[in-house]
């Protein structure tokens, strides 16, 4: 039996980008562009009707940010995996994204084979992301908010391979290697991050990997 084509809805105000990013995607034989947008309201839309499986997000857009539109395709009956598309310029936008439920963050001008595969992981639940990025994030957070009373570390709260789940997850890595790292089994992965994510209030990957670097990060 042939598998289904992973479903992409691209998403950005300039056509040409819009015009570069399938030119990639379809070069693909397991992706599938089912539809493409210019602003964020029309992106929803289709994000509903259409019901891809990864959504390629711009931030800056008219009538609706790529930071609205991600929050409301999250809260759909059946919701994509968002992947922002952003710069390094960005940080503020790239929290704010994070906070409406965005599930990674890819660089413009990302090499082409490694957009596919990080469509392909998106999918799957196992987005490859840039750890440059994440520690911006951790930087660009502790910006925006006063320094914190010293708190207990989080990961204290996970058991001994639960944190190294996380900490694997925080590296980028897949579910499928990080159970070939620790010698377990996939579902048994899936099952620390679903724990880890109850215990620390996380949605995504992303989030848990934040929480992550910002636990293990020294201040100052």
């Amino acid at each position: 039996m042939k598998a289904e084509k992973v479903r992409v809805l691209v998403v950005d105000d300039e056509p040409l980008i819009r015009a570069g990013l399938r030119l990639i995607l379809d070069g693909a034989p397991d992706l599938s562009i089912v539809g493409e947008a210019g602003d964020g309201e029309t992106a929803v839309r289709l994000a509903a009707d259409l019901e891809p499986d990864v959504v390629l997000m711009d931030i800056r857009m008219p009538r609706l940010s790529g930071i609205g539109a991600t929050e409301r395709m999250t809260a759909l009956p059946v919701p994509p995996r968002v992947i922002v598309l952003t710069s390094f310029d960005t940080d503020d936008f790239i929290l704010s994204a994070l906070r409406a439920g965005a599930s990674g963050f890819l660089l413009k001008d990302t090499a082409p084979a490694e957009m596919v595969s990080a469509v392909r992981a998106a999918a799957e639940d196992n987005l490859r992301f840039s750890p440059g990025i994440l520690k911006r994030i951790v930087a660009a957070a502790a910006t925006v908010r006063p320094a914190p009373a010293p708190q207990p570390n989080p990961l204290l709260e996970l058991s001994e391979r639960e944190r190294a789940v996380a900490r694997a997850v925080a590296r980028g890595l897949t579910n499928t290697e990080i159970g070939a790292e620790l010698y377990v089994s996939v579902a048994t992965v899936k099952t620390h991050i679903a724990n880890a994510f109850t215990k620390l209030g996380v949605t995504n990957r992303v989030q848990l990997a934040v929480t992550v670097l910002q636990s293990e990060t020294p201040a100052g």
